[in-house]
């Protein structure tokens, strides 16, 4: 991530960003072994390579560190999908595509981070549901933009019906590409990433974009 400023946080340099990468990758390959209750801040310390004080340091407590384990992950798959939208000679639909390839790829190469964040989004209660809330309207406020794109593309007429098929069609596609993702790690290792892309864009394409 570059250190420019974000949700309000101006993010420290390079070499920070490149500590807190180390911590967030070594945590979530604990997490993913055994859970969360059990890993401790001085395994995650020595797995990273960095001093628990390190850890502290860049994410605070153990409560705060999953929270921010949430929120640094949400924004290197927000990175993802921004840099996956492509340029504007590319139809709408493509640049959907795009996004949705990106964030298979991403569930790949953290899938302890999808399995976290699929765990604790649909526990009641969870200790980071302010993050989470937060978490999955940034992702759906993409989504939802390039949704929004697809419709617009397709000649959709503005109005109340058009804005709620939208906020379905976003929340549609978000939820199926996590679990999609999801799946194929744990269990569908077989099916490709083009014929997931397929199948979750099925819902964009069924909508109805004018009535």
């Amino acid at each position: 991530m570059s250190a420019a400023q974000h949700d309000g946080v101006v993010r420290r340099p390079a070499r920070t960003n490149a500590t807190r990468l180390k911590i967030f990758e070594a945590s979530l390959a604990l997490i993913g072994q055994r859970g969360h209750h059990a890993v401790t801040v001085d395994e995650i310390a020595a797995a990273a390579g960095v001093s628990k004080g390190s850890v502290y340091y860049n994410f605070g407590s153990k409560s705060d560190l999953i929270g921010q384990l949430l929120r640094f992950g949400t924004d290197i798959l927000l990175d993802r999908l921004h840099a996956a939208a492509g340029p504007a000679s590319d139809s709408a639909r493509e640049r959907m595509a795009a996004m949705v390839r990106a964030a298979l790829l991403f569930v790949e190469d953290y899938p302890a981070f999808a399995q976290l964040w699929i765990s604790e989004m649909w526990r009641e209660p969870s200790d980071w549901r302010e993050v989470l809330v937060t978490m999955r309207a940034d992702v759906l406020g993409v989504v939802r933009e390039s949704v929004a794109a697809v419709f617009a593309e397709r000649g959709a007429v503005h109005g109340p019906h058009i804005a709620e098929t939208v906020d379905v069609t976003a929340s549609a596609i978000f939820g199926s590409t996590l679990l999609l993702a999801r799946d194929r790690q744990v269990f569908a290792a077989e099916h490709s990433v083009e014929a997931c892309v397929r199948t979750i864009l099925g819902s964009l394409d069924a909508a109805p974009a004018s009535r």
